[in-house]
């Protein structure tokens, strides 16, 4: 069984530094793990790492698709296995990066994901139902799934209902792992974690985050889907559209991507190989690290 890197952790703990210095090391390539990075366009909000950032490493699965598509786990795990595979066959390592869970958890564990269809009926049903009503429906089916996903975006908690109405919860889906999985991850303290996340809020509206959601939205991207796109996005187009200050859609984020924060370390927990390092990190933790990918 070949093996993979995975460099995860709550949102701000610094994952992507951490992987292109690893890929350096190891002459690796970065896969994304990241949700919402794999929209074209998305890039100050979401925290996209820069051409200049990746020195030179190879990055997978960053733009790739237009964001008034959907794009869905199973499409996720089967354009990361193929990018694995390639990069394997170059002689690389592969080094998954990123904070979205069930991402990561469909390449380590190998779910088995088939493609749900549209279940029309069940949508009619939810379509009349509120964010909270979706959410609690999602938390008796699959309690696990409920406690990761964004509950006030309602297309979301609606697919999470019809892919637990067709297959029961996540968790008790069949698994075939296909790669050994080194699983890095980056913890900080509540406090600690909290001032980074406001320190890169403010640095992502000095560089122009209110300006790159009003072009996504002149270019055909609707409230609508901004809403759905969550975090960043839903409150920058509710301040667009003068629904609150900048003030105010400041203090929002900090509050929602604290709580995304958590909800990403609730999915993390779980799973105990992870081995867990507290930036910044040491040239001890560094040789820890490699001492973890080399297998000893």
């Amino acid at each position: 069984m070949q093996k993979i890197v995975v460099i995860l952790g709550p949102t701000a703990t610094g994952k992507s530094d951490l992987a292109v210095k690893l890929a350096k090391r190891f002459n690796g390539e970065i896969i994304s793990a990241d949700s919402r990075q794999v929209y074209k366009g998305l890039d100050i909000g979401t925290g996209k790492i820069t051409r200049a950032e990746m020195r030179g490493v190879p990055h997978h699965l960053l733009d790739v698709i237009n964001p008034r598509r959907q794009f869905s786990v199973s499409q996720y795990e089967q354009s990361a296995n193929k990018m694995i595979e390639e990069i394997l066959s170059r002689g690389k390592l592969p080094i998954i990066c990123g904070g979205t869970g069930f991402y990561i958890q469909a390449i380590t564990e190998g779910l088995a994901l088939p493609p749900v269809p549209p279940n029309e009926k069940l949508r009619e049903q939810l379509a009349t139902k509120s964010a909270p009503e979706l959410y609690e429906i999602l938390r008796k089916l699959d309690a696990a799934r409920a406690a990761t996903i964004d509950r006030n975006n309602p297309r979301r908690l609606a697919r999470a209902i019809e892919i637990a109405e067709t297959f029961g919860k996540v968790s008790a889906l069949k698994k075939n792992p296909k790669y050994k999985s080194a699983k890095i991850g980056l913890y900080l303290s509540p406090e600690e974690l909290k001032k980074r996340i406001r320190a890169r809020l403010k640095k992502r509206i000095e560089a122009g985050m209110i300006a790159e959601a009003r072009k996504l939205h002149a270019k055909s991207l609707s409230w609508k889907r901004m809403e759905e796109l969550g975090l960043e996005y839903r409150y920058l187009s509710r301040h667009l559209r003068r629904q609150i200050s900048k003030d105010g859609m400041t203090h929002l984020l900090e509050k929602e991507i604290w709580r995304y924060a958590k909800r990403q370390m609730t999915w993390f927990k779980r799973d105990k190989e992870i081995k867990w390092f507290v930036p910044p990190l040491s040239r001890e933790d560094i040789g820890k690290i490699q001492t973890i990918i080399r297998g000893g």
